[in-house]
């Protein structure tokens, strides 16, 4: 069989709001690196959107993420719990300050660590929780928050993955000490790259400042009492930025209207048992950040011949879910999740991204419904 072309990627950003021309005018005026108006009015506006104060452009989720563990005063001899299905960054950023991170097993139904995960997972040097809202759901936010406090843990809320998802009302990200956003290309909004950080305590976000500029004083130019990083957004990244910000009660409900497309068109596959749809539990609002399904039956091996039919055979690119981080080499562990480790298995991210048209949702569906059919006799 001949391969098809691609014809739907699984994600894609829309630059249709004033990004080109803030761009431009960045370019123009000559702020082009890591100062300019620009960065202000990013940091601004996503602080206003999500009523949090006050935003730190970064150049990355992965920094930010970093740059909020080191705030914390995270380093060697601690442990930090964090869910073993979500992007290997979350572990990493906790490697970097040279402390352990302690993975946690997720729920079936949410695909978010559980507080009776988190429980078991902690460890005498438990110090914090990163949390993470997987895929656009927030995670048991309130009841984590509740935790932290009763053991004297800080919480990092991970929300690269959910921006304007809410629980009780309230954003994600406004719960824990310290939060953290993702810009990049794929997210809900999107510069490229780069990234925000949200530090409660103003001693810990005037360190976090001081880190990502190399650690510069900030009362005394080019005073350096500590070592730092740079992971300073630059003007031009946050001119896109601001463009996105102005569109994101657009992109949030155009992510919205395609999962519940794709909700409709797919029960029919859940109700004959193939597959299992994303969960917006009562309380939740789901931004649907990558829309995604749970295959019922077979093994990693079955998903992949799936992903590759789609690929193939209708031109629809999909992406697995992450593999769990403690099966990867660095942070391999002899403790099961078996939660976990059948999402990783099981899980595939659709074509997801504002502006896919309800027909295309269509024929994404119809490709999906025909190739496990045919896979399941193969």
């Amino acid at each position: 069989m001949s391969r098809v072309p691609l014809r739907f990627q699984v994600s894609k950003p829309l630059l249709a709001g004033r990004e080109a021309e803030y761009v431009a005018d960045a370019v123009e005026t000559g702020w082009i690196s890591g100062s300019g108006a620009y960065l202000d009015r990013l940091e601004s506006a996503v602080s206003a959107f999500l009523g949090i104060e006050h935003g730190v452009a970064v150049t990355s989720g992965t920094a930010g993420l970093h740059l909020t563990c080191l705030s914390m005063g995270l380093k060697s001899g601690m442990d930090v719990i964090v869910p073993s299905l979500t992007y290997v960054a979350s572990a990493n950023a906790v490697t970097y300050c040279g402390a352990r991170p302690v993975f946690a097993d997720s729920a079936l139904d949410t695909w978010n660590a559980t507080i009776e995960s988190i429980v078991r997972a902690w460890t005498e040097k438990t110090v914090g929780v990163i949390a993470v809202h997987l895929y656009g759901l927030p995670a048991p936010i309130a009841d984590i928050a509740v935790l932290c406090k009763q053991r004297g843990a800080w919480l990092i809320e991970d929300c690269a993955e959910s921006f304007g998802a809410k629980h009780n009302g309230r954003f994600v990200g406004s719960f824990g000490d310290a939060a953290v956003l993702s810009f990049f290309g794929n997210k809900i909004i999107s510069t490229g790259e780069g990234g925000m950080i949200f530090v409660r305590d103003l001693d810990k976000r005037r360190l976090a400042v001081s880190l990502k500029g190399q650690g510069m004083d900030l009362e005394s130019r080019y005073w350096h009492p500590i070592v730092g990083y740079n992971y300073r957004m630059t003007n031009v990244t946050a001119a896109i930025g601001l463009g996105q910000m102005e569109m994101a009660e657009y992109h949030i409900n155009e992510r919205r209207r395609v999962a519940a497309s794709y909700l409709k068109a797919l029960a029919p596959l859940q109700k004959e048992g193939l597959l299992r749809l994303p969960v917006e539990p009562n309380g939740y609002r789901n931004v649907y950040w990558l829309f995604s399904v749970v295959l019922n039956e077979g093994d990693r091996s079955y998903r992949n011949a799936v992903q590759t039919t789609l690929l193939e055979g209708h031109g629809v690119e999909t992406r697995p879910f992450f593999v769990p981080m403690h099966r990867l080499p660095m942070y391999g562990s002899e403790h099961e999740l078996p939660n976990a480790e059948f999402l990783g298995d099981h899980g595939i991210n659709l074509p997801s991204y504002s502006g896919l048209k309800e027909e295309e949702i269509g024929e994404i569906c119809a490709a999906l419904a025909q190739t496990l059919k045919r896979v399941r006799t193969q």
